[in-house]
C-alpha cells in the first residue's frame, strides 16, 4: 500500500487514525495493539506471504533481547552475535543472494545461477532497526519486556518500508506517553501541513521529473553532453524529491498520531562539502552507519590511515545495502574517496587559515559538493557499469554538444558561434529538451531556494531537536514561508492537496521501495 494511493488516504488512514482514538480512550494497551495490527495490514497489502517472515524475525529478536536484558544470558555476547548474525544472514540471502552468485559464475566461468527470490519490502529497516535495538538492549541503554509495544516499535506503519531507521529510547516513551492517545486538533493539524507538502514533493515535482530521467539510464546509448547531463540532473532532483517527499509523509502521518519520528532529511543539495551532506542526507541511515558500524570499526581513535580505511568500509557497506550491484559497491567507494578527501582538505585549509567562511567561497564549495554527488548517483542509478561509464562520457562531453534542431533555430543570431565551439544539431526533440530543462530549474529552484519542509513548521515541530541549528531561515522568503493555523495557510495547503489529489490517477513507488 502507498501513502500516496486514494486506498490508504481515503480508507486505511481514517479507518485506523478513528479506531486508534476510540480505542484509546479505553485502553493503551488495546490501542497500541490496534496501531501493530493495522501496521501489520498495512504490510500485509503488498504481499501477505512475506507477513510470516516479519513475525518471525519480531518474535526471534524480542526472544533474544529478553535473555539479553540485561545480559541475563551467561554467555550474553555469543547469544548478540549469534542474533545480529541471524538477522545479517536473513538479509544477505534475500537481498545477495542472486548478486554472489551472478558474481561467482562471472569469476569461474560456470553456468550461470539464476535464483528467483522475491526481495521481502522493506527488510533493510526492519531489520537494521532490530539490530541497533539488540545492540542497546546488550549495552543496557534500553529495556522492554512488552511483546505488544516492541511490535509496534518495528512494524509502525509510517516508517515501515522506508525508513527512518528508528531508535528504541527515541519511539517506546512516546507508545508509553497516555497523551498520544487522546485526540490532538494541533497534532493532527502540523501532521496533515508536513504530510501535504511531503505529498506535493512526491506527485507534483518527483512524479513528473521522472520521465526526463528513464530514457537516459535505459538506452543511453551516446549522449551529448547537455542530454547526458539534463537526464542525470532530472533523477538527481527526482531522488530528493521522492526521499524528501516520502520522509514528510512518514513524519506527518506520525504527528496524526501524536508521535513524533526523527528527521531524515535536511536540505542535503545545500551542503558545502561531502561530510555535511550526508549529516543531511538519510540522516538515520548515516546515524547507524556510524553508530554501530564506523565508531566499532574504530572510527577516528587510531591515525588518520586508519581512519580513512574505515571511511571506505563504511561507505562501501552502505552502499551494498542499497543494493546488491557493482554499481553500488562503485557508489559507496566514490563517497567514501569523496570523505577522505574532504577530511585531507578540511586538515590543509585550517592549518593554511584559508578564508573558507567566505561567501564566494561557500557557493563554489557547494557546487563542487552537487556536483560529486550527481557523478556518484549515475552508478547508483544505472542498471550496469557500462551504462554508468557511457553517461559519464557523455557528460564529460566524450560524444560531443548537440541541440535539437528547433532550439538551434531559435539560436539562429548565435549560430555561428555555437558551431565555432563544436555545438551540432539533431532532428526531434526539441520540446522534451526544453521541458526537460524546465523541471530541472524549477526543481533546482525549490532545492536550493525555498526553505525546507521542517523549517517551515519549525516553530510546531520539536523533531528539530534532532538536527542541530535547523530552523534558522534567513531572508524575507523564509519568513513569509513560516507556518501557521491561519485561514490563508489552510486555503493554500486545501489546493496543495487537492492538485496532488488529482495527480494521484496512478500511483508511482517511492524510489526507496527497492532498498
Amino acid at each position: 500500500m502507498l501513502f500516496n494511493s486514494y486506498v490508504f488516504l481515503l480508507a486505511f488512514l481514517p479507518i485506523t487514525a478513528l479506531g486508534f482514538f476510540l480505542i484509546g480512550r479505553r485502553s493503551q494497551l488495546f490501542a497500541a495493539g490496534w496501531l501493530a495490527a493495522a501496521s501489520l495490514f498495512f504490510y500485509g497489502w503488498w504481499d501477505v506471504r512475506y507477513l510470516p517472515l516479519l513475525l518471525a524475525s519480531i518474535t526471534f529478536n524480542y526472544w533474544c533481547a529478553m535473555h539479553l536484558r540485561p545480559r541475563r544470558h551467561p554467555r550474553a555476547k555469543l547469544l548478540l552475535a549469534c542474533a545480529i548474525g541471524a538477522n545479517l544472514a536473513l538479509l544477505v540471502y534475500y537481498k545477495y543472494a542472486g548478486f554472489f552468485a551472478a558474481s561467482f559464475s562471472e569469476l569461474t566461468g560456470s553456468p550461470r545461477i539464476l535464483l528467483q527470490i522475491v526481495l521481502p519490502i522493506g527488510i533493510s529497516f526492519f531489520t537494521f532497526t532490530q539490530i541497533a535495538f539488540l545492540v542497546d538492549t546488550y549495552q543496557g541503554k534500553v529495556v522492554e519486556s512488552r511483546f505488544v509495544y516492541y511490535l509496534l516499535f518495528v512494524t509502525y506503519f509510517p516508517h515501515l518500508i522506508a525508513g527512518p531507521v528508528l531508535h528504541h529510547k527515541e519511539m517506546m516513551p512516546q507508545f508509553a506517553d497516555r497523551r498520544i492517545y487522546r485526540f490532538s486538533a494541533r497534532e493532527m493539524a502540523v501532521g496533515a501541513t508536513i504530510f501535504c507538502i511531503g505529498l506535493a514533493k512526491k506527485v507534483l515535482i518527483a512524479d513528473n521529473i521522472a520521465p526526463y530521467a528513464s530514457p537516459l539510464f535505459e538506452h543511453p546509448d551516446a549522449p551529448s553532453l547537455l542530454l547526458a547531463w539534463s537526464g542525470v540532473l532530472a533523477y538527481t532532483f527526482q531522488l530528493y524529491f521522492d526521499f524528501s517527499g516520502y520522509s514528510d509523509m512518514a513524519i506527518g502521518l506520525s504527528r496524526m498520531f501524536g508521535v513524533k519520528l526523527p528527521l531524515n532529511f535536511d536540505s542535503p543539495y545545500k551542503s558545502q562539502n561531502i561530510a555535511q551532506f550526508w549529516r543531511k542526507w538519510h540522516m538515520t541511515l548515516s546515524r547507524f552507519l556510524r553508530d554501530y558500524l564506523y565508531i566499532p570499526l574504530g572510527g577516528n581513535r587510531h591515525g588518520p590511515g586508519r581512519r580513512y580505511a574505515n571511511l571506505m568500509a563504511t561507505m562501501v557497506l552502505g552502499g551494498l545495502w542499497h543494493g546488491a550491484g557493482w554499481n553500488f559497491v562503485v557508489w559507496g567507494f566514490l563517497h567514501g574517496l569523496y570523505l577522505s578527501i574532504h577530511q585531507v582538505w578540511a586538515n590543509a585549509a585550517k592549518a593554511l587559515h584559508l578564508p573558507v567562511d567566505a561567501k564566494p567561497w561557500k557557493v563554489i564549495a557547494t557546487l563542487l559538493t552537487f556536483i560529486a554527488v550527481c557523478i556518484a548517483w549515475v552508478f547508483f542509478r544505472a542498471q550496469d557499469m557500462a551504462t554508468a561509464l557511457t553517461i559519464l562520457r557523455g557528460m564529460h562531453g566524450g560524444f560531443g554538444v548537440a541541440l535539437p534542431d528547433s532550439v538551434m533555430h531559435g539560436l539562429h543570431a548565435v549560430q555561428p558561434l555555437l558551431a565555432r565551439m563544436g555545438v551540432s544539431s539533431y532532428l526531434g526533440g526539441g520540446s522534451v529538451f526544453i521541458e526537460a530543462w524546465g523541471w530541472i530549474a524549477f526543481a533546482a529552484l525549490i532545492a536550493f531556494l525555498f526553505p525546507n519542509t521542517q523549517e517551515i513548521v519549525r516553530r510546531y515541530e520539536p523533531a528539530l531537536d534532532f538536527v542541530p541549528g535547523a530552523g534558522n531561515l534567513s531572508g524575507r522568503l523564509g519568513r513569509a514561508l513560516v507556518w501557521a493555523p491561519t485561514r490563508k495557510w489552510a486555503v493554500a495547503l486545501g489546493v496543495l492537496a487537492l492538485a496532488s489529489l488529482l495527480a494521484l490517477n496512478r500511483p508511482a513507488d517511492f524510489l526507496y521501495f527497492q532498498f
